[in-house]
């Protein structure tokens, strides 16, 4: 397959003080449906970043102190620009990052949804005394500049989930996509360029010394991250040296509870795009599927028969619903999570041969459901990020609670049944940020959501996280002017 036009022939840039900004090296983005090579992406440097910086540093003092209703103005013209390219950009989208196009489309309005609904948002004064004599309020102050560090499953999406709220409360800010699929942000960056004024949005592309570079700079306010718990550790360690603020959100291992009076035929469709929506890149994904003992033949049965009719393919095809793995370390890494899985004995009630080919042919890897591998596993206890999941027994309400919580994650999670008591109970005890019951991966720009333990610090969405890009500020004033002591 050929390079889409919308894609061949552009030259990639970092945008600086609202300047596109070239790099002397350069990294390749490869397309993971074929191998193919789509374009290059500049590398920057330290001196870059300095310069980046100090331009949104000087932007900041004009942006923030413009009223909300003025900032959002801008928000709503992000909107319009991106929703204008939209065909252009869900092509590159689906190029890079490999998911089918209806994806991409879903993504790339989902990010325009995002700006015009987070626009609406407003964080209020809070007066706690307002008499004669004294006035005391408290009120939420922009916090500088701010990092956007983005990764490569949602690069789109997960960006909006953080520029709107950043700008709309006055921060200026500098976004790094991923390293993997940086194309499509630098382009739509660039091209809402004539609806910013310079220096309040920038981008810079790297690879992996970046990141580390970007959090550990003192004149980064804040960062906002999406990652891997690992790299998530390493910020709060880089970012303790400044002080700088940070909201992380993280990995996860999310359990599915499946209760016992189910209909097995309309729980599989549930299952399957809990599980392997954007082929389980997806970090809240279902990645545990505890099913009731009464009905798991049934439901498994179901599922295996739902998941070989879906279309696994380049997402550049029509009729594509699921496509490649993104990367070949993660290609590699689930590589090595199959042969344990074998390894240990576990079955397979779908799939298991891992593909020989090499990453020219493509990064595809055949759906596979695990049928009922023990709890120590790797395939259960770790965070497969792939088209790979475990089902599991259970019969005890207690038991799959503890066996549910019984990870570092606390991410998300999903109960399923007829029994809504017994579902909401279930729901209660699970210790995770996101808990969904009947339902699955439904989010919003005005629901905040936030992951416990190893799952993220912080909230993202809705006032509360708007709240988090802000730093509070409490004013009392006596009115009585300057009392003699």
């Amino acid at each position: 397959m050929s390079v889409p036009e919308t894609v061949a022939g552009y030259k990639y840039a970092h945008i600086i003080g609202g300047k596109p900004a070239f790099s002397d090296s350069t990294t390749a983005i490869i397309n993971p449906a074929t191998g193919l090579h789509l374009g290059d992406a500049p590398i920057a440097n330290a001196e870059q970043l300095d310069e980046t910086i100090d331009s949104a540093r000087r932007a900041f003092s004009e942006w923030s102190s413009k009223s909300y209703d003025e900032r959002a103005q801008v928000l709503l013209e992000i909107a319009r620009v991106v929703e204008l390219g939209v065909d252009d950009y869900k092509k590159l989208l689906t190029a890079e990052q490999g998911k089918p196009h209806q994806d991409a489309l879903i993504e790339i309005m989902g990010s325009v949804y995002w700006f015009r609904e987070t626009a609406k948002l407003r964080l209020e004064d809070m007066i706690h005394e307002d008499a004669a004599e004294r006035t005391v309020v408290t009120q939420h102050v922009a916090l500088g500049v701010a990092a956007a560090i983005v990764p490569w499953n949602f690069p789109i999406l997960l960006a909006a989930w953080k520029i709107a709220p950043a700008l709309l409360a006055g921060n200026t800010v500098i976004v790094k996509p991923s390293p993997f699929t940086p194309l499509t942000t630098l382009r739509i960056i660039a091209d809402v360029q004539k609806v910013v004024p310079p220096g309040v949005l920038s981008v810079l592309s790297g690879d992996h010394e970046l990141g580390p570079l970007m959090t550990a700079h003192p004149g980064i306010d804040k960062i906002a991250f999406t990652g891997s718990s690992q790299t998530g550790k390493q910020i709060v360690r880089s970012a303790s040296y400044n002080m700088t603020r940070f909201t992380l959100e993280l990995g996860g291992n999310d359990p599915m509870i499946v209760l016992p009076e189910v209909d097995p035929e309309i729980m599989a469709p549930h299952i399957f795009w809990g599980a392997f929506s954007n082929n389980g890149q997806f970090c809240i994904a279902a990645k545990r599927i505890y099913i009731h003992e009464s009905v798991y033949e049934r439901v498994r049965d179901a599922l295996v028969a739902y998941a070989r009719k879906v279309v696994v393919g380049n997402g550049a095809h029509e009729g594509t619903q699921v496509g490649p793995v993104q990367n070949k370390l993660l290609f590699d890494k689930l590589h090595e999570l199959f042969e344990d899985t074998h390894a240990r004995g576990c079955k397979f009630a779908l799939g298991g041969e891992f593909p020989t080919h090499s990453s020219a042919h493509g990064l595809f890897v055949p759906i596979a459901i695990v049928d009922d591998p023990p709890e120590d596993t790797r395939i259960v206890q770790e965070e497969q990020f792939g088209p790979i999941v475990p089902l599991l027994r259970w019969t005890d309400e207690d038991d799959v609670v503890r066996r549910a919580n019984a990870t570092q994650y606390g991410l998300a999670a999903s109960v399923w049944g007829n029994d809504l008591r017994k579902a909401r109970r279930i729901a209660g005890r699970i210790e995770a940020g996101n808990v969904w019951v009947n339902e699955i991966h439904k989010f919003g720009p005005t629901i905040p959501g936030g992951g416990h333990k190893h799952s993220g610090i912080g909230v993202e969405n809705g006032v509360d996280g708007l709240a988090h890009w802000t730093n509070l500020q409490t004013i009392s004033i006596n009115k009585g002017g300057i009392a003699p002591i």
